[in-house]
């Protein structure tokens, strides 16, 4: 099992640009959805380009050689079924994109924190006392105020962006599983595989597949996918070198970039949807903070 290396500035810089990057995605597939491309296509163009990234930085290391050996996980089961479960996450987060707004998906998505805190419990029988459980309780409380369910405007599309989050958080506890020997740029390749497949898989099973309308379109499906995948890297990489409990806090800066980038590109502003609901979340999130860093005291 990985020990996270002690670097936590560096850190912190590669989770904040692995956030802007992850909105510019939103933004770019918002733009996609609405010129009649289905969110299961733009999945699988994600997955189809997404995979040069982790090419280039494997080829970059010199880790890219045609040996059994360099290119073999002992883990290769969970690489794959992470990168299935990256799948889902995608085509709920698309699907919420075409019908929701940016900042109320990404304050939906901080659930993924709560996730994390039950999948650690599930996976690795980390002991969780009163303060986290009230922390995920709480968390989950401002989730039902920003969805509110039996409200007329509440849809069971609203739901998508829990999906996301809950297969999101398992992809980032899975890493976990992963000793540091491991390469970064493999881990990812293995899961990119497995999404792709998946993708495929449900692009052909939905029957709805449109060819690429323009050179424009082909452009922003490029950048897409490119951003999303150098995101996803960084992220992991930012995991793998310092504390969830440090890098949690600078997580919800995606609320402010989201709330802003969907004013700018959208005309969206739904801050009357996001509280009080946003408070809890956020609240959440910083009790678990608290609790890690003062059980790390002890």
């Amino acid at each position: 099992m990985a020990t996270p290396t002690s670097r936590p500035f560096l850190a912190i810089a590669l989770v904040l640009l692995s956030i802007t990057g992850f909105d510019l995605m939103a933004v770019v597939v918002k733009v996609l959805t609405s010129r009649g491309y289905s969110p299961v296509e733009l999945s699988t163009y994600r997955n189809i380009f997404g995979m040069l990234p982790p090419i280039a930085l494997m080829l970059f290391l010199g880790e890219l050689k045609l040996e059994r050996q360099c290119l073999i996980l002992k883990k290769w089961r969970m690489a794959l079924f992470r990168g299935l479960m990256v799948a889902i996450a995608q085509l709920a987060f698309y699907t919420s994109l075409s019908v929701m707004e940016l900042a109320t998906i990404a304050t939906l998505a901080q659930s993924s924190a709560l996730f994390v805190v039950l999948m650690s419990v599930l996976f690795f029988r980390e002991r969780v006392g009163l303060w986290r459980s009230g922390a995920v309780i709480l968390g989950f409380a401002g989730v039902v105020l920003v969805l509110r369910p039996g409200s007329e405007t509440f849809t069971l599309t609203a739901l998508l962006p829990i999906a996301a989050a809950a297969c999101y958080g398992f992809s980032m506890v899975s890493v976990r599983f992963f000793t540091d020997g491991e390469s970064n740029g493999l881990l990812l390749l293995y899961s990119s595989v497995a999404s792709i497949f998946a993708s495929v898989v449900m692009v052909l099973a939905s029957s709805s597949f449109s060819p690429v309308s323009s050179w424009q379109d082909a452009g922003l499906m490029l950048l897409m996918s490119m951003v999303g995948g150098v995101s996803v890297l960084l992220l992991m990489v930012a995991y793998r070198m310092a504390e969830g409990s440090t890098l949690a806090p600078f997580v919800f800066v995606s609320i402010l970039t989201s709330l802003t980038f969907g004013w700018l590109f959208f005309g969206e502003l739904p801050v009357t949807t996001l509280f009080p609901g946003v408070i809890l979340i956020v609240g959440a999130g910083g009790l678990i903070l608290w609790r890690e860093r003062i059980n790390k005291s002890k």
